[in-house]
């Protein structure tokens, strides 16, 4: 099976991106170019977002989840602690954080540390998923191998059978990570190729620094 893509072409001209006009903390640049692409760029799922980390097996993995929150320290998602990704946290708690908005030819990349959230914080946000999300999170055992389609859809009927009028708790196995950055790259996309690229690295001091990178 052969492929060629090499005259795969597309010219980048929506936007620039200049050092004269990035704020000085990274978060506001980032709230800004979300706000920008939930309002003007049609996307399936702005806050789509890629988690890599070192697996176990010594190789990194990416997958993509949901961003459900941002703030001045960091980015959340949620997931199962005992999934392939919540193992691979667990020993190596650098991660890295990727959205690429091809609407906008934008792309954020985002370095830092995960760690889990406060359980009351994980708590309220699974008591505001549907009902059938939260039963979800009881019936997968995440990343570990099943026989077939028809063991998860039988248990989570039994499931909704047993919890039929009763309140679904969250599992402890189930939460939220904060990922505090430590680097972000801001990434517009521009004619011939010359992107324009700012980097964002935080400094011992907390403060950041700015730099220019070649595309």
């Amino acid at each position: 099976m052969e492929k060629d893509l090499s005259k795969y072409r597309k010219s980048y001209e929506k936007g620039a991106l200049l050092l004269t006009e990035v704020p000085e903390n990274p978060l506001e640049l980032f709230q800004k170019w979300f706000h920008e692409v939930d309002a003007f760029f049609i996307e399936d799922e702005t806050n789509a977002m890629t988690v890599s980390t070192i697996g176990l097996d010594g190789y990194p993995k990416n997958r993509v989840v949901l961003l459900k929150k941002y703030t001045y320290e960091g980015f959340i998602f949620y997931t199962n602690y005992n999934s392939e990704k919540g193992k691979a946290i667990a020993m190596n708690p650098n991660v890295c954080l990727s959205f690429f908005w091809h609407g906008a030819e934008r792309q954020v990349i985002i370095k830092g540390k995960a760690e889990k959230i406060a359980e009351n914080l994980s708590d309220g946000y699974f008591e505001s998923r549907p009902r059938g999300s939260q039963i979800g999170a009881l019936v997968s055992n995440q990343s570990e191998v099943v026989e077939n389609r028809e063991v998860l859809e039988n248990k989570l009927k039994a499931l909704e059978d047993e919890l039929e009028g009763k309140e679904v708790i969250r599992p402890k196995h189930w939460g939220g990570y904060l990922v505090r950055p430590v680097e972000i790259e801001f990434w517009q996309g521009r004619p011939n190729r010359l992107h324009d690229r700012i980097r964002y690295k935080l400094q011992e001091d907390y403060d950041w620094k700015i730099e220019r990178l070649s595309p």
